[in-house]
C-alpha cells in the first residue's frame, strides 16, 4: 500500500524547493568557456589533413599566375611553358575525415595582423615561401620585397604589418670549407672538409628568436653523398673539436637535429608557433639527378607504387626521404616543434615539378632535370592551405 506524504513533510518539501530557486537564482548559468590560450586549439580528432587523396577538379583554378613578382624563375613554370600546368593545378588534395580549405588571402593576412612568419632551411623551404608570398600577394598588391635580419628573401605587406621571410640554412648548423687540416683520419684522396659545427646554429637564422610569431624549419635534401662525397666530405665538431668516432650522414644529421632541436626550444619564446617541414619528397625516374634522371610525367602515381618509389627498403633513387623523416619525427616528439608531415601527400605528385621547363636554355644540360623542386602555381599551394589551417586553429597560443 503506498505512503502517504503529511502536511509537515510537503511543507517541508515546498520550503526546500523556494530555498534551492532562490540559491541558484543569484549565480548566472553555467556557459562552457572556450579552451585555455595556453592550450593549442588542434583540429578534430578524426581529421588528419596529412592523410587523404587527391581528386581532379576541372573548375579548380591558382590563386596567382607568371606575373608575381615573387617568382623564382626555375619555378615559374607557366612563364616556362611547361606542359599540362592546367592539369597540374586541377588537382584536389582531400583530406581524410575532414576538409580543406582553400586559404583565403585576406582572412589569413587580418588574422596575422602585426606579426611575423619565418622560414628557415633549404631551398625547399624558398620553394614554400614563394607559394606563400604570392598567395598573400592577392590580398596586399601593395606588398614589397624585404630583406633584413639576416633573410635571404621576403616580403613585407604593408596594409597588414606582416612580414614573411627565409633564411636559407641547408643543415641549420653552421658550416664551412676548410682545406685539409691534420688530426684527421682517413684523408686518403680528400681535397679538404666541410666542418660543422653541430651545436652552433648558422649564422642566417641565429639571431632571430625575438621577431618571429610563426616559424617553419626544414633540412634533409643536403644529407646525401651528391652533395658532399668522399673528396669533400662533412665532418662535424662539438665543442670546437672533431666528434671522433666520426659520424656518417644520417648518424651527423640525428646529431644536428637534436642540437638544432634543443636550440630552438631554450632560444625561442614559448609564444612563437613552432614547425618542421618533414622532407619534400623527389621523383628521379631512370637514376638521380647527375645520372639522367627523369620526370616527365602527366598523371600523379597510383597509391600501390609509392612504396615502391620510396620505401627504403626497395633501394630506389628517391629513398632517402622517408629514411630522414623517421630521423627527425623521433627527435621531434616531446618537443613543442609540430611536424608538418606534407611528405605523403607530396608523394603521388611525379606530374608537378619543372622538370626540362627550367627557363634557361643550357639549365638542364648542366643541372639536369629539376625533379626536386615544385612548379608555383603547383603542390606548395596546397602545403599553404594546411599551413594556414593550422595556423588558424592555433591562433590562440601565439
Amino acid at each position: 500500500m503506498a505512503s502517504k506524504l503529511t502536511p509537515k513533510l510537503i511543507t517541508c518539501l515546498i520550503l526546500l524547493s523556494c530555498f534551492l530557486i532562490l540559491f541558484y537564482s543569484s549565480y548566472p548559468p553555467f556557459i562552457p568557456q572556450p579552451p585555455s590560450s595556453k592550450n593549442p586549439i588542434l583540429p578534430p580528432a578524426k581529421c588528419n589533413l596529412f592523410e587523404g587523396s587527391w581528386v581532379l577538379d576541372p573548375t579548380r583554378k591558382p590563386m596567382y599566375d607568371s606575373t608575381c613578382p615573387f617568382h623564382r624563375n626555375a619555378w615559374n613554370c607557366i612563364k616556362n611553358q611547361r606542359d599540362n600546368m592546367a592539369r597540374i593545378n586541377s588537382w584536389k588534395w582531400m583530406p581524410r575525415g575532414c576538409d580543406l580549405n582553400r586559404v583565403d588571402p585576406v582572412g589569413f593576412l587580418n588574422s596575422m595582423r602585426n606579426k611575423n612568419i619565418g622560414f628557415v632551411g633549404d631551398s625547399l623551404n624558398e620553394n614554400f615561401l614563394v607559394s606563400l608570398l604570392c598567395v598573400l600577394r592577392v590580398g596586399d598588391p601593395g606588398a614589397k620585397k624585404w630583406k633584413r635580419k639576416g633573410a635571404w628573401r621576403g616580403a613585407y605587406f604593408p596594409k597588414f604589418n606582416v612580414t614573411v621571410a627565409y633564411h636559407r640554412a641547408v643543415l641549420l648548423a653552421r658550416y664551412e670549407w676548410q682545406t685539409k687540416q691534420p688530426g684527421f683520419s682517413g684523408q686518403d684522396g680528400v681535397k679538404g672538409i666541410y666542418r660543422v659545427d653541430v651545436d652552433i646554429p648558422a649564422n642566417d637564422w641565429a639571431n632571430i628568436s625575438d621577431f618571429y610569431d610563426v616559424l617553419v624549419f626544414n633540412t634533409g635534401h643536403w644529407w646525401g653523398p651528391d652533395k658532399f662525397p668522399e673528396e669533400t666530405p662533412l665532418v662535424f665538431f662539438r665543442d670546437g673539436q672533431p666528434i671522433h668516432p666520426s659520424l656518417e650522414l644520417m648518424d651527423g644529421l640525428k646529431v644536428v637535429v637534436k642540437n638544432m632541436v634543443a636550440h630552438i626550444e631554450k632560444a625561442f619564446p614559448k609564444k612563437v608557433l613552432k614547425f618542421w617541414r618533414l622532407q619534400s619528397p623527389r621523383h628521379f625516374h631512370g637514376g638521380d639527378w647527375y645520372q639522367n634522371g627523369s620526370c616527365l610525367f602527366d598523371e600523379p602515381l597510383e597509391e600501390s607504387e609509392l612504396d615502391l618509389w620510396f620505401d627504403p627498403a626497395n633501394n630506389g633513387t628517391n629513398r632517402e626521404a622517408r629514411r630522414v623523416n623517421e630521423v627527425i619525427g623521433d627527435v621531434l616528439k616531446g618537443t613543442s616543434i609540430r611536424p608538418l608531415d606534407l611528405s605523403r601527400l607530396s608523394e603521388w605528385r611525379a606530374d608537378a615539378h619543372p622538370a626540362v621547363w627550367l627557363g634557361k636554355k643550357d639549365a638542364v644540360a648542366v643541372w639536369g632535370q629539376d625533379c626536386m623542386h615544385w612548379c608555383l602555381p603547383g603542390v606548395p599551394d596546397t602545403w599553404l592551405d594546411i599551413l594556414a589551417q593550422l595556423i588558424t586553429y592555433n591562433l590562440t597560443s601565439i
